[in-house]
């Protein structure tokens, strides 16, 4: 056999192996099969409806019954709770893998203080309050109620001055007392809000409440925080009924001064000041007349519903008049220990020091607002006084700065002169008469230390008043745990006498004769002052809450066995 012939029954063996099976075109159109092609005569069960004969590799296969999920709620949200969850038989709470900080928090400090160290951790280490309802059923407390009575005690708190912490470590001690523990306050300068989630399975429920109107009235604060203090107690049982009497009488009760002894007050105040810049009995007189017609001033423009801008623009305006008057009329009398004394009336002392301390404490939006509120206050003062000065000095009135600056060689007359002043200021704040003493000592105090370390040990002025105003926080807050109060009527007037007064005064005379950097420099001492009043307060406060126990749980047992509660 040749080698042709012995290839040719090969070719014919490989193109039968290529024959088109049965069913493809007899032209040849499909040469080749897919190997995943069914062969023929084999039956397949084909579902009804099928549209293709693939099928996912998670379809479930034909005849294997699976029972389909209920179908009550097709999307969850992240508080539906779990199909396997039952509130009468709720899972253990679980712990941490970082575990769970031991947390110490006696009854023998403040209720403040427990509070605050509570609202400084997070929510899930915080520990849980004792099971106690305070006038309610064994359904739970009624959340909504409870929630509108520590916003409407939020707002009070929030509205006489008080600082940001201490209003939500207010509200959140309130929120405790009636066993509500996974709550949020949140408090800005105009807004406080409060959230309540009773589980991680429930809704939230929150509510809000906004602050327009501000007052000072020392005395309803201090009610406030004895109601606080009451809700905070053991073994003091208020209900909800009897926890809105009380606030309701707090809301309804009348200043315990009358407008008149208002108008005295800020005429002692820049009487006082004036004496401590140097002056005599006559500029005392002048002083106190020109800042009693200022606050009457200042009330006519609030009854005219004028802002509280335009309010201290006019009330600048009298003392700096009746200064003016003075040096153009050769008077021999120190004008500017007169224009000095009623600015101390109108300063805001007390804004500033809850500005700074709102910051101090990382509240940063409400101590921004706060701040503010001082600035345009400051501004309106500055543009009554320099609005005055300016007209003076073109009527040829020759003020000489360097009047002020000398102050009073006896020392029992200049502590008599910043006890009247600490005296007649916590009667504007419309303290609690029982207040007014301690405030009055520890505004003598402050100025005592102020003057042992300037005028006698020659430190600069911002160092002796940072550790005077060091020294009323540290007092005041030691009044305050010792009363079960609020430490605000034990340190806001009691920093009036250390309060930047003739700085400010000699930076806006500076201005107003066109010596802008004289001006300058000495209004950025007055803020450098009041920055130093502010820390050391809020400084004095701080030492006081770390290293000092004062006022024990016993001890106010005992005090309420003997009111009779």
């Amino acid at each position: 056999m040749t080698e042709a012939e012995d290839r040719k029954p090969r070719s014919d063996e490989a193109r039968s192996a290529f024959v088109p099976p049965a069913g493809t075109g007899v032209d040849g159109d499909m040469s080749t099969t897919s190997e995943f092609a069914i062969p023929e005569g084999l039956a397949l069960h084909r579902p009804a409806g099928a549209d293709s004969d693939t099928t996912s590799e998670f379809a479930v296969p034909h005849g294997l019954d699976v029972q389909a999920a209920p179908s009550a709620e097709q999307e969850g949200s992240a508080f539906t709770p779990p199909s396997t969850y039952s509130s009468k038989h709720a899972p253990s709470a679980f712990t941490p893998p970082s575990g769970i900080p031991v947390v110490s928090l006696t009854k023998d400090v403040p209720w403040q203080d427990r509070m605050r160290t509570m609202l400084r951790m997070p929510v899930a280490e915080r520990p849980a309050p004792e099971p106690t309802q305070r006038g309610t059923d064994d359904s739970g407390p009624a959340v909504p109620r409870v929630l509108d009575l520590t916003l409407r005690i939020g707002e009070l708190l929030l509205a006489g001055g008080e600082g940001a912490e201490d209003v939500e470590a207010a509200m959140f001690a309130v929120c405790r007392s009636y066993g509500l523990d996974r709550c949020e306050p949140n408090v800005t300068f105009t807004l406080l809000a409060i959230s309540y989630q009773p589980s991680l399975v429930d809704d939230p429920v929150t509510a809000s409440r906004t602050v327009r109107r501000r007052g000072t009235d020392y005395t309803r604060l201090a009610a406030v925080y004895q109601l606080v203090d009451d809700l905070s107690d053991d073994e003091t049982a208020v209900s909800l009924e009897e926890a809105y009497r009380r606030l309701a009488e707090i809301r309804r009760n009348r200043h315990p001064y009358p407008g008149w002894a208002l108008t005295g007050a800020s005429g002692l105040l820049a009487g006082a000041a004036s004496v401590l810049v140097g002056g005599d009995l006559i500029v005392f007189v002048a002083a106190a007349l020109g800042a009693m017609l200022g606050d009457r001033l200042a009330w006519l423009c609030a009854g005219r519903g004028l802002p509280e801008f335009y309010q201290f623009t006019v009330a600048a305006m009298p003392p700096a008049a009746i200064g003016v008057a003075l040096t153009i009329g050769h008077v021999d009398v120190k004008a500017s220990a007169v224009i000095t004394g009623g600015l101390f009336a109108l300063l805001p002392g007390r804004a500033l020091v809850a500005g700074v301390q709102d910051g101090l404490t990382g509240f940063y939006i409400t101590a921004s607002a706060r701040l503010l509120e001082v600035m345009y206050f400051f501004v309106g003062i500055v543009a009554g006084v320099l609005l005055v000065l300016y007209f003076g000095v073109q009527l040829g009135a020759r003020l000489n700065p360097d009047q002020a600056l000398g102050a009073s060689d006896d020392p029992v007359m200049m502590i008599g002169a910043s006890m009247l002043l600490s005296l007649a200021f916590a009667v504007l704040l419309q303290q609690d008469r029982s207040t007014v003493m301690w405030v009055t000592l520890n505004g003598g105090v402050a100025w005592v230390v102020y003057g042992a370390m300037h005028y006698v040990g020659d430190i600069s002025p911002v160092a002796s008043t940072a550790a005077a105003a060091g020294l009323v926080g540290l007092f005041g807050q030691l009044l305050s745990r010792y009363q079960f109060a609020s430490a605000l009527p034990y340190t806001t007037a009691a920093i009036g006498p250390l309060l930047p007064g003739s700085a400010t005064y000699f930076g806006l005379l500076a201005i107003a004769q066109n010596e802008v950097d004289e001006g300058l420099v000495s209004l950025s001492k007055a803020v450098a002052l009041a920055m130093a009043i502010a820390i050391g307060v809020n400084l004095g406060s701080e030492i006081s809450r770390m290293f000092l126990r004062i006022g024990s749980a016993e001890k106010r047992r005992a005090a309420k066995r003997t009111r009779g509660f």
